[in-house]
C-alpha cells in the first residue's frame, strides 16, 4: 500500500496523513545521509547564510562525501568533509517558480550518486551525472496527466522500491517515477496530500 514518504531526517512529511499511512520501501536510507539545511552550516560557506545565494534545497551524500546544493541558479556541488566547492552547474531549460505561488523544487541523490532535480511547474526532472556533472533533460510520461500541469515539490529514492517518488503540492497527488526518469506512475491515495514537499 503506498501512502506518505518520509524524506529528510529532520521528519519532513507529506501531508496530514503521516502518521497514518508509509510508503511500502521507502526508509531513511533511502537518500542516503540526507540532512536539513541546518545540519550541514559547517560545511558550506557563510554566503550562503547571509542570502547570498539562498539555497532552496541541500542533500548531503555521505558515501560519496558530497553536498548538493540547489539554488536558484541551479545546482552547487561541494566535498563534504571540506566545504570546498566542487562546482556549479547549471540547469538548461529549468523551470520553476518562486515562494510566494509553490514549495520549492525539490533535489534527491540517486542510486549511483547522481543529483535528480525536479520542476515544480512541470513534469520535468534534471539529472546530474556523478562523474561529469553535466546535467540533462527529462519529461515524464505521465499515465494520468488529464490536461494538468503537474510540477513536484518534493522528491525520494527508495534502494528498496527501485524508482523515485514524488509529490506535487498543488495536485496534492504522488507519483512513482522510473529510475531511467521517463514515466511517472500515479499512486492513488484516499485524500489529497496537504502541503506536500
Amino acid at each position: 500500500m503506498y501512502g506518505i514518504l518520509i524524506k529528510r531526517s529532520a521528519a519532513i512529511v507529506f501531508g496530514a496523513l503521516a502518521s497514518m499511512v508509509l510508503v511500502a520501501g521507502c526508509d531513511s536510507d533511502a537518500a542516503p545521509g540526507s540532512v536539513t539545511r541546518t545540519s550541514i552550516a559547517k560545511g558550506i560557506p557563510q554566503d550562503w547564510y547571509r542570502g547570498e545565494q539562498p539555497v532552496l534545497r541541500s542533500q548531503v551524500d555521505a558515501i560519496r562525501s558530497r553536498i548538493w546544493v540547489l539554488t536558484r541558479d541551479g545546482v552547487a556541488l561541494y566535498e563534504a568533509s571540506t566545504g570546498e566547492e566542487i562546482a556549479q552547474i547549471p540547469l538548461p531549460g529549468w523551470l520553476w517558480v518562486g515562494g510566494q505561488y509553490s514549495f520549492p523544487p525539490d533535489l534527491a541523490i540517486g542510486p549511483k550518486g547522481e543529483a535528480v532535480i525536479t520542476s515544480n511547474v512541470v513534469a520535468t526532472l534534471w539529472r546530474v551525472d556523478p562523474v561529469t556533472l553535466v546535467a540533462s533533460e527529462h519529461e515524464l510520461v505521465l499515465d494520468e496527466n488529464t490536461g494538468r500541469d503537474i510540477g513536484f515539490t518534493g522528491l525520494v529514492y527508495s534502494a528498496q522500491q527501485g524508482a523515485f517518488f514524488a509529490v506535487s503540492a498543488f495536485q496534492g497527488s504522488m507519483w512513482r517515477i522510473d529510475p531511467l526518469l521517463k514515466r511517472g506512475q500515479n499512486i492513488p491515495l484516499p485524500a489529497p496530500l496537504l502541503n506536500a514537499k
